[in-house]
């Protein structure tokens, strides 16, 4: 159940980082409503990403990287 609740809120943080950033663009810069779209389509598209790496099990201890060599592998 909590790695549910950390996909989700992975999810929703990334639309709603890029929601707030794209209003905040548009409001700077007086693009409406291009800069909402473009941001919530990248909060989207990183929030997919974390989600990813969160269920794959990616990510988890500083210095990780997964070794294409099947010989380095410990089980």
């Amino acid at each position: 159940m909590a790695l549910g609740m950390r996909i989700a809120v992975e999810l929703v943080a990334g639309v709603v980082l890029g929601l707030l950033l794209g209003l905040g663009l548009d409001r700077w810069l007086g693009t409406a409503p291009w800069g909402l779209i473009v941001m919530v389509l990248v909060g989207a598209v990183a929030g997919f990403m974390n989600v990813y790496r969160v269920a794959s099990g990616q990510g988890y201890a500083a210095g990780f990287k997964e070794s294409r060599n099947p010989r380095d592998h410990v089980e």
